[in-house]
């Protein structure tokens, strides 16, 4: 990878073979493959996380557009009980295992005949600190669903949405990938590290017809809040409802950006954060 100066001072990377040399040098498709809300009348979504919460409120809007979709979780009550709702297809998945993810999209392919859209979304939080409750049991967990689970998924998906010439990929981070997280600082590195994939694998696909865009809620009304959504209530900060987050990734879906991570606040219009640039050398 090489870099080149920006006319802000700063630096960007650039040219070389980036971070995906390895999956080939085959040449771009002469029309990538736009994915956008007016456009997924048979096209095919993989969502992880996919039973509940956020990943319930994309699939249904997805569906609501005509789109076929692949719910993946590990809670197979829900995930099989939307598919039926949505005439989907439900696979067990624990997007912490390699093989998982590569079975969810080979399910897709299978079933569908191509990959257009993943969105990869499965998370938790860690329930440990770094002091005396350090659990090494639950970093582990954390940071395997968290950010293997992103980089297992966009490693399974590429190949296919090459196949299907280009197509999209959206990763939940959060806003705790932007901002520290005193209370779960485990949940914050690993958001940390799914923007900064995020930012990295926009720029490197983008030549190949495949868009990355990031997702950054605040405290939205999920089952991940758990008991801390009476403590935000009792500190009267308000809570999204995940109405709020599908709308946000219905804008970033139509936008024409790539590596960008897209804040979702309560009162705020969403929009990609803008990061500042780090200095350059002086030369």
């Amino acid at each position: 990878m090489t870099t080149e100066k920006t006319g802000t001072g700063g630096w960007s990377a650039g040219g070389g073979g980036g971070l995906l040399s390895g999956l080939g040098t085959e040449s771009p498709a002469e029309a990538f493959n736009v994915v956008r809300s007016d456009r997924l009348e048979g096209r095919v979504a993989l969502v992880t996380g996919g039973g509940n919460g956020i990943g319930a409120g994309v699939a249904r809007r997805l569906a609501e557009g005509g789109a076929r979709l692949v719910l993946a979780d590990v809670d197979d009550a829900a995930g099989e009980k939307l598919a039926d709702e949505l005439d989907a297809t439900y696979v067990h998945c624990d997007v912490s295992r390699l093989e998982d993810n590569e079975a969810a999209v080979a399910t897709a392919v299978e079933r569908y005949g191509r990959l257009d859209l993943a969105f990869l979304n499965a998370g938790i939080t860690s329930g440990c600190g770094l002091g005396e409750d350090f659990d090494i049991r639950r970093y582990r967990l954390a940071m395997g669903v968290n950010l293997d689970g992103v980089v297992f998924g966009a490693h399974a998906a590429i190949p296919a949405l090459l196949a299907a010439g280009g197509g999209t990929i959206v990763a939940t981070a959060s806003m705790a990938g932007i901002v520290g997280i005193p209370s779960d600082p485990i949940y914050a590195a690993n958001k940390h590290a799914v923007v900064g994939l995020v930012r990295s694998l926009g720029q490197d696909l983008q030549p190949r017809g495949i868009r990355v865009q990031g997702l950054c809620p605040s405290f939205a009304d999920t089952a991940i809040l758990g008991e801390g959504r009476e403590m935000l209530r009792q500190l009267g900060f308000p809570i999204l409802e995940v109405s709020a987050v599908v709308e946000t990734f219905v804008q970033l879906l139509d936008s024409e950006g790539t590596g960008e991570c897209w804040f979702v606040i309560p009162g705020r219009e969403s929009q990609p954060f803008s990061f500042r640039r780090a200095p350059g050398p002086r030369v």
